[in-house]
């Protein structure tokens, strides 16, 4: 089977790549290496234009002419690749907006793959016009919206969500559920979303790689060590700065008896490096479920604050508490969670053992991988 998979977030699709070619299928990554984080892609796109004096260049002619340089970049880019982008059996497509353009352009792009491959899957993992709207319509007890409902974040701050609420972006994705044979999410904060949509096909966890990650060994001989890692662009939306507070909560009780690492913005490579020697690590905060970088993090044996709501926990069958610590928007209960983990570092080791317990069972990447085969066989 040839598949080719379009577009790259927080390493989803290498590992499923990973898995994938396990089994004996031959798999393309197309798309951007996902801004500073560099995952590898095997047609490689620039993100141009969006940084330093170039992407203040473009704001000007945007605004001068509505003309965006960046989907121009682009478009011109893949024209160059498009004999490479043609007569796979399977197309997954990362987003509504793959190729980040603005959706008049996107919808050419696309018209090129529906055209020229069998079958055309998408995935629900980020931000888009179904898990947004779910949100701004508050079916969430909380969600990516809160920080900009408390004046944390400005319209301009927070557009690539917003966006999903304009007509161009609805039109962009009424012509990708028109043309996709279906969609899967990769965790509950976009299953719960797209409950009974007839082109829903299911959620499918995010793959992890378990043969790549090693299991740091729990030895607390001394300090308990934290870890926070911060993208600088998503310090509000992740709720870093929630972690934040609670962390100068816990310093100012038990400074003696923790180490805080800190990290930022720092390319995949070094980030899944960094944090080896931390007991405890801080993810996000407006989630139901884990991301990506939470899950590698617990295939490493760490405790994880992240998404685990009372969903998540009946979704998996398991006890609030034992696999992941779910980090609720309130820095007084974080700090809590962290102070009882503080005062009773044996729950540090048996939760780092259940949670690689908990990847290996529910995100090894070829059990994963052999799910999308069976999913990418429906046909509608």
């Amino acid at each position: 089977m040839k598949v080719l998979l379009i577009g790259e977030y927080s390493r989803l699709h290498n590992s499923l790549k990973e898995g994938l070619e396990s089994l004996g299928a031959q798999v393309t990554i197309a798309g951007f290496a996902d801004d500073f984080k560099n995952y590898p892609v095997d047609i490689y796109l620039k993100n141009a234009y969006n940084k330093g004096i170039l992407l203040l260049v473009k704001k000007i002619i945007y605004k001068l002419t509505a003309i965006d340089i960046t989907s121009l970049s682009t478009k011109r880019q893949i024209n160059k690749h498009k004999s490479k982008l043609v007569n796979f059996d399977v197309v997954q497509l990362i987003n509504e907006n793959p190729f980040c353009t603005i959706p008049k352009l996107e919808i050419t792009l696309l018209q090129h793959l529906f055209k020229h491959n069998k079958k055309v899957f998408l995935l629900s993992c980020g931000t888009d016009y179904i898990s947004v709207n779910y949100a701004f319509d508050k079916k969430f007890r909380y969600s990516i919206f809160t920080p900009y409902e408390n004046n944390k974040v400005s319209k301009a701050n927070y557009w690539n969500v917003l966006k999903w609420r304009t007509k161009p972006f609805k039109k962009l994705h009424d012509y990708v559920f028109k043309n996709i044979q279906g969609v899967i999410s990769s965790d509950l904060d976009y299953h719960l979303p797209m409950r009974n949509h007839k082109k829903y096909i299911g959620l499918i966890p995010n793959p992890i790689n378990v043969d790549k990650v090693e299991v740091a060994s729990i030895n607390i001989t001394n300090k308990i060590v934290i870890f926070h890692g911060i993208n600088d662009k998503n310090y509000y939306k992740k709720g870093n700065d929630l972690f934040d507070e609670a962390l100068q909560i816990i310093k100012g009780k038990y400074a003696s008896k923790i180490e805080i690492i800190e990290a930022r913005s720092l390319p995949y490579s070094e980030y899944i490096k960094s944090y080896n020697s931390a007991h405890i690590l801080l993810d996000q905060v407006f989630a139901y479920d884990q991301g990506y970088n939470a899950l590698e993090a617990m295939a490493k044996g760490k405790v994880v604050f992240t998404g685990a709501e009372q969903e998540w926990l009946d979704y998996y069958h398991i006890k609030e508490d034992t696999v992941a610590i779910n980090a609720l928007p309130d820095a007084d209960k974080i700090a809590k969670k962290l102070e009882w983990l503080i005062l009773h570092p044996e729950k540090i080791a048996e939760i780092s053992k259940n949670a690689r317990a908990f990847i290996e069972k529910e995100h090894h990447y070829v059990l994963i991988a052999k799910k999308y085969l069976e999913a990418w066989s429906i046909t509608r």
